[in-house]
């Protein structure tokens, strides 16, 4: 009866160990919701948090590294680059010409105001998944400026 008392203590320090280890990583604690990327840009306050573990205490801080990659958390959202990101913007298709066209870019993108629209191109996307592919498609569309 003592050993079986023995054996249920040490599976359950066992268990808490794993459930604590696992919270351990500075992202995994702060930004919960970024757990379950695969890779991205580093973010490097969490870098730096995680390196301060590995400063004071070697052990907790690789802990701390190895827990971060591995769930995610130590990437910043989104996974890519600043440049290769989008805004959505809604704008009602009734008002929709060159002049609401160059508002919404230099409100939204900060487009120079005196941008000529002569070689723009309009695309009807069916989803939001076609957004890249028109863009890729549109990448040798250039906007000049006068």
């Amino acid at each position: 009866m003592k050993l079986r008392r023995q054996i249920q203590g040490a599976v359950c320090f066992f268990i808490a160990v794993t459930l604590l280890v696992q919270v351990f990583g500075c992202g995994t604690i702060i930004y919960p919701e970024r757990r379950g990327q695969k890779s991205g840009r580093i973010d490097p306050g969490i870098a730096i948090l995680d390196g301060i573990g590995l400063i004071f205490f070697i052990i907790p801080g690789l802990v701390a590294y190895a827990i971060d990659f591995t769930t995610g958390a130590i990437y910043l959202p989104g996974g890519h680059r600043s440049s290769d990101s989008m805004r959505i913007v809604y704008v009602d298709p009734r008002e929709l010409g060159q002049e609401k066209i160059k508002e919404v870019l230099v409100r939204e993108a900060g487009v120079p105001g005196d941008i000529q629209l002569e070689d723009a191109k309009v695309y009807v996307l069916e989803g939001s998944e076609d957004i890249r592919t028109m863009l890729a498609d549109a990448a040798s569309v250039s906007f000049r400026s006068r």
